[in-house]
């Protein structure tokens, strides 16, 4: 089984569905609205352990209600919470709208994540036991960048999210074994709207990067070798959210069982094909059971 620590975020979703979602200074009628286990670390670490992984939390709840929901969630989906810590104060919170495409668009306010700002030895420890860490950006980059050190110290492989994007400090690129950006956040980091070119551009910073595309697929591009356009499954999508952090914990899992690229990326995108034809983020990610049966 794969052993995979994920350091990241922890928020409740809160989401409202609308034919479309308001421009600037409007106000539209929602359909409905939900209450979901979120953040992209939760998600990425529930992805991870229903595609089969053994998956530790490393983050943060704060003491209103949302944290406690928020831990029994993780721990339902098999998720090792003995590291997510309770601070005082609120849980973070992603403020989400979905329209009639399934896009969405999300206000993150980080709450109890804004207080990781550097591990304890139980984490640093949790960190260098595993085969993979997984790291986005929804927590303090002091953290972060600590946890890909230490990954890259022990030997562990790390992946990184870059969600929400941010200039990246050269510490934490030089400790990341693969990048997975969207298309946007690549455009964001490189000042290119071109996957190919974006990518070449990354590659000058990690060692492979895989590029997310939505409905386009995904871009694989690693340094050495030719890049590999991996077409998306056709499906009709009912909410995107979650989609990106369920290709990147099943993923995880892959590489961690030491398949091919080729098949990881196929295996992951099944996933990431499942869950957007279902509402809600952590709540739409497939067992495996279901990304096998794909």
């Amino acid at each position: 089984m794969t052993a995979i620590a994920v350091l990241g975020s922890t928020n409740m979703d809160l989401v409202a569905y609308v034919a479309r979602a308001p421009g600037r200074g409007e106000t539209v009628t929602g359909r409905e609205f939900r209450t979901v286990p979120g953040g992209k670390g939760a998600n990425q670490a529930v992805a991870a352990a229903r595609a089969g992984g053994e998956v530790v939390m490393i983050g943060a709840v704060g003491t209103d209600e949302y944290g406690s929901a928020l831990r029994t969630h993780l721990e339902h989906a098999g998720v090792d919470t003995d590291l997510l810590r309770t601070v005082a104060g609120p849980s973070g919170t992603a403020h989400i709208v979905v329209d009639d495409e399934g896009a969405n668009s999300i206000v993150v306010i980080p709450g109890a994540n804004g207080s990781v700002t550097a591990l304890g030895p139980g984490e640093r420890a949790a960190v260098s036991a595993a085969g993979l860490l997984l790291l986005q950006l929804e927590l303090p980059l002091t953290a972060v960048t600590e946890a890909a050190r230490t990954a890259r110290d022990r030997g562990v492989r790390t992946i990184l999210t870059p969600s929400p994007v941010r200039t990246l400090p050269s510490a934490l690129l030089a400790a990341v074994d693969l990048l997975i950006p969207d298309e946007h956040e690549a455009t964001a980091l490189t000042g290119c709207a071109e996957p190919h070119a974006a990518a070449q551009i990354l590659l000058r910073q990690v060692p492979a990067v895989v590029i997310t595309l939505g409905r386009k697929g995904c871009l694989y591009a690693a340094r050495g070798a030719e890049p590999v356009l991996f077409p998306a499954p056709e499906v009709t999508a009912v909410d995107t959210t979650g989609a990106g952090d369920t290709f990147v914990g099943t993923l995880a899992v892959a590489l961690g069982e030491g398949r091919p690229v080729p098949e990881a990326v196929a295996w992951a995108s099944s996933a990431a094909a499942l869950c957007v034809q279902r509402q809600g983020a952590s709540t739409s990610m497939p067992h495996r059971s279901e990304i096998d049966a794909a």
